[in-house]
């Protein structure tokens, strides 16, 4: 019997998706990774500056920035010395008269090849190397977005901006989770000032989850004393981010933006700057150098959290810590290539991770030449 008593990795997944109907903190946090490397290079601080295809993940209101064409937006990240891969893609639309935009988005965070060693030991006791089986535990969010111009003049831009969301969420074929719900953003900008707001989940997203397992496998969990799942709905209370940023000149071709947002959550005491219930505060702070609009360098940092002072285990003494960013991007024509290194720990435990994206505007010849 003390064979059976092998605890996997298949457990603790399904245990931490067995919840009932209640607000849970992390729900959904795959949703908070970041999309694009400028974003990601600014320390996530984008409510109130993002322009591009990416505004559909950041501040849908954003999107009526993009012009006259498409646009298409692309990310690849892997965490964790490769275990975990994140994947993005979007692609806007703006109308005619460029007073709106319509896009359509695509995140995925992975883990694949799980071993599950569910029945790696045979009632006999011996061990059965053949009964491992691999299995992914993957989310998928797919977000329809609308951004509109609700005010534009020589000195004040108002935009407005919808999401609607659908998330899939599966651990092999054990567990599945479907989930909706909705969006919205606003940016202002007058003369070198933007301000944004972002209110993500603002009708609670939820995540309806079932379960299924074999009788053989019902009988391996309660033989383990593991509690058998049940059909659960797990719900994401909503969070506000505020931000502001601006531009300062700094030569002919070069300007200097700098963005800080903060980060409201309403669901408890989270560890935070401002932590307090229901609402904690999570500043993020991020600048960029543009040089020509061709190229720019980026820095930022964001997580702000206490925690023990290294080695003081005695004392236990708190320090402040952080997760800084740094990156670059660089445009040729239609094309923009952007760079992120990125911090998955913070300054005194680094834990980098490269991240690249790709922006192509779908830039029409015949248009253009029409223009000129």
């Amino acid at each position: 019997m003390k064979s059976i008593r092998l605890q996997t990795t298949l457990f603790t997944i399904l245990l931490s998706v067995s919840a009932t109907a209640q607000f849970r903190k992390y729900s959904n946090e795959f949703l908070n990774i970041g999309a694009g490397g400028r974003g990601l290079a600014m320390g996530s601080a984008q409510v109130a500056s993002v322009n591009d295809g990416t505004s559909g993940y950041w501040n849908p209101s954003g999107l009526v920035n993009i012009k006259d064409n498409p646009q298409i937006n692309l990310m690849h990240a892997e965490y964790f010395a490769g275990i975990g891969k994140y994947d993005y893609i979007s692609v806007a639309f703006p109308a005619a008269n460029n007073k709106r935009t319509f896009a359509v988005t695509g995140l995925r965070f992975a883990v694949d090849d799980i071993m599950n060693t569910l029945f790696l030991v045979e009632p006999d006791g011996s061990i059965n190397y053949n009964n491992i089986q691999a299995f992914s535990s993957a989310d998928y969010a797919f977000l329809l977005s609308y951004a509109q111009k609700f005010k534009e003049s020589s000195n004040k831009n108002i935009n407005f901006g919808v999401n609607a969301k659908v998330i899939h969420r599966s651990v092999g074929k054990f567990a599945k989770a479907w989930g909706f719900g909705l969006d919205a953003g606003l940016q202002i900008i007058q003369n070198k000032w933007k301000f944004g707001v972002a209110a993500r989940d603002v009708t609670t997203t939820f995540n309806a989850w079932s379960f299924n397992f074999t009788e053989r496998e019902k009988e391996v969990l309660y033989l383990t004393n593991n509690e058998i799942p049940v059909k659960s709905t797990e719900m994401t209370a909503p969070r506000l981010v505020l931000g502001a940023a601006r531009d300062f000149k700094l030569g002919k071709k070069s300007s200097l933006l700098a963005e800080v947002n903060f980060d409201l959550t309403f669901d408890g005491k989270r560890n935070t700057v401002v932590s307090a219930d229901p609402v904690s505060v999570d500043p993020k702070l991020g600048l960029e150098l543009n040089v020509s609009n061709i190229f720019f360098l980026r820095a930022g940092i964001n997580n702000f959290q206490k925690a023990l002072a290294d080695g003081d285990t005695l004392n236990q003494k708190k320090v402040w810590i952080y997760q800084p960013s740094a990156g670059a991007g660089f445009k040729i024509q239609n094309v923009t290539i952007d760079y992120a290194f990125a911090n998955l720990a913070n300054q005194s435990n680094p834990l980098f991770t490269h991240v690249f994206s790709l922006r192509l505007d779908m830039v029409n010849d015949k248009k253009n030449k029409k223009k000129n």
